[in-house]
């Protein structure tokens, strides 16, 4: 398992300068995020220098970076605001393989109209999941046509909130593309350490086969964000749970200010010895 981060908790904003502050920090990989290069995350173009950028940056610095960030709210109210989110992966997908990546990461969204990370009732609906099997089939098509795979976080905010709504939309849209991004502090909110080991466990279980990455961020006992080391994550049981089903991807810590990275690093050092 190799140590990651987040690219844009540093503030550089040029490719090479933000992958030397990924590498001084104590990490060796990145998941990228075009906000880094002074872009939207989500741009209307990349330019093919602006790509490859990236991927030269890689190389010279020595920073694998095999993903980019892609959300948008697959389920957003507006149609049109689908649409605008999709072409929008779409130009990200088409240029990931110039920038060197593998992965494009995305969430599944919220009927929330203004907040893609705050829960809706109407996310559990049926017309919320056909939605969002929908705009799933798009992008996946997206990402076959070019090579790209597709890292879906579950989020307990999102319609896709648990490891069995990961599975049953790997399986109704069929795709090899389709790979998951775990992290266990989107699993559960506030519950007992006994819990939180076991929707762990079970989430690892369910998803294994899928798995290609492994988030690192950490919740405090009132159930908010905080660093990794920090609250109440157990991640050396996190860890032996991916070691348990064979998985060696990138570990990559987020949710953390640029001054706290170092200090993570070590932590999560420590953890994957452990």
């Amino acid at each position: 398992m190799l140590l990651g981060i987040f690219a844009k908790t540093f503030a550089a904003s040029e490719a090479l300068a933000s992958l030397e502050a990924v590498r001084q920090a104590g990490y060796s990989v990145a998941q990228f995020n075009l906000a880094c290069l002074g872009l939207p995350s989500m741009p209307d173009a990349i330019a093919p220098p602006i790509a490859r950028s990236v991927a030269e940056a890689s190389q010279k610095s020595g920073v694998a970076v095999p993903a980019v960030s892609g959300t948008y709210n697959m389920i957003h109210p507006d149609i049109a605001v689908r649409e605008t989110g999709l072409r929008r992966l779409a130009v990200l997908i088409a240029s990931a393989r110039a920038m060197g990546v593998s992965t494009v990461t995305l969430c599944t969204g919220t009927r929330d109209a203004r907040d893609l990370w705050r829960s809706h009732p109407d996310n559990r609906s049926a017309e919320a999941w056909r939605d969002l099997r929908t705009e799933m089939a798009k992008a996946v098509a997206l990402a076959e046509a070019h090579g790209v795979d597709l890292g879906v976080e579950p989020e307990l905010a999102n319609v896709v909130d648990c490891a069995e709504a990961a599975r049953r939309m790997i399986e109704e849209i069929g795709s090899p593309r389709l790979r998951i991004v775990l992290d266990p502090a989107n699993l559960a909110e506030v519950v007992s350490a006994e819990q939180r080991r076991t929707i762990i466990d079970r989430s690892i279980d369910v998803l294994a086969d899928r798995i290609s990455f492994a988030h690192a961020k950490d919740r405090d006992a009132a159930g908010g964000f905080v660093a990794a080391g920090r609250g109440v994550i157990d991640f050396p049981h996190f860890i032996r749970g991916l070691r348990r089903i064979g998985f060696n991807g990138p570990l990559i810590a987020h949710g953390l200010r640029e001054s706290e990275a170092p200090n993570v690093a070590k932590f999560l050092e420590g953890a994957l010895r452990a």
